[in-house]
């Protein structure tokens, strides 16, 4: 009723009416609202229900645990929008929520029943990139795949989509592990110099998480052979592990993440894809997102203040 009270009267016009609203209700339970359906765009965390990791190589994995993972990230979403916290903890965060089934599939000690509860990560997880829901979505049935990993991290982290494969190259063989590690297959598979200068970006960024299997759980080796996590970004910079790679990502991608992320809630916000004149509005909101330390509540401010949100043409009923 206030919002409509507001437009009634007119005042829900002014950008500084607009932007209290907007952060009242972020910090209403429910925004809650906003995880479920820009998190499910955004993260596609509405994808999971589908997934279905093999039973033979993942005996571990039931319905239970795939909520789990799920629940997991849609909390941690939660607190960043209540709380107001950076969104650059995103990449950065050393702190999660699971339940006893969850820690226990993250070798997290002392977490007992249904109830979700915040825990503090160990060194080698941070951020969603490291969630069990992202891991498992980018993954194979049978096994990681470093392209799916890579290809999602510039989709959705980097806005960096690379372009289709060509149609000629053929796919990794299931069951290969007596030809080495999976790294070293796809090593020789990238030998083909189609594929190479996609993958060289692409697979780097997928490598970095391999200690995650393909249900996110924490592996040293990879069937007989150890895992090698390390890898090389074009510019030289190199990494070993994934607490590496977010902190070369906060280091030389930080604009970028935040550019993505405008964008992404943009559309949402929208609903529609964005057109060249919406670059502007993007630029805006960065420069607003670095003045108030990348705080959430910032960035959407700075969306329901722009023109494109506030001069939307009201859909009239034929």
């Amino acid at each position: 009723q206030r919002l409509f009270d507001l437009a009634d009267s007119g005042d829900l016009t002014k950008h500084d009416v607009l932007a209290s609203e907007a952060k009242r209700m972020l910090a209403d339970p429910k925004s809650i609202a906003l995880v479920d359906n820009f998190a499910g765009q955004w993260l596609q965390l509405r994808d999971l229900s589908r997934l279905m990791p093999d039973p033979v190589k993942y005996p571990n994995f039931d319905g239970a645990l795939g909520s789990a993972m799920r629940r997991e990230t849609e909390m941690f979403f939660g607190e960043l929008i209540r709380e107001d916290r950076s969104v650059l903890e995103f990449l950065s965060a050393d702190f999660t929520y699971v339940n006893q089934r969850l820690a226990r599939h993250y070798g997290i000690p002392e977490v007992t029943g249904d109830d979700f509860q915040r825990v503090r990560l160990a060194d080698g997880r941070r951020g969603v990139l490291t969630h069990a829901s992202i891991l498992m979505l980018t993954s194979n049935p049978t096994r990681t795949s470093p392209v799916k990993r890579g290809k999602w991290i510039l989709d959705n982290i980097l806005a960096e989509p690379p372009p289709p494969p060509p149609a000629d190259v053929p796919e990794l063989e299931e069951g290969a592990e007596t030809l080495g590690s999976l790294r070293e297959q796809m090593e020789q598979h990238r030998a083909n110099e189609a594929c190479a200068v996609c993958h060289r970006t692409m697979d780097a960024l997928g490598f970095g998480l391999e200690n995650f299997d393909a249900i996110g759980a924490w592996r040293d080796l990879d069937g007989k052979f150890p895992i090698d996590a390390s890898g090389e970004l074009p510019g030289g910079r190199q990494f070993n592990g994934a607490t590496d790679l977010m902190r070369i990502l906060l280091d030389d991608k930080k604009d970028q993440f935040c550019k993505c992320l405008a964008e992404k809630l943009l559309t949402y916000a929208l609903g529609r894809g964005l057109r060249s004149y919406d670059r502007c509005t993007v630029k805006e909101c960065l420069v607003i997102m670095k003045q108030r330390d990348y705080r959430f509540s910032a960035l959407v401010t700075a969306i329901v203040t722009s023109d494109p949100f506030t001069m939307r043409e009201a859909k009239r009923e034929p």
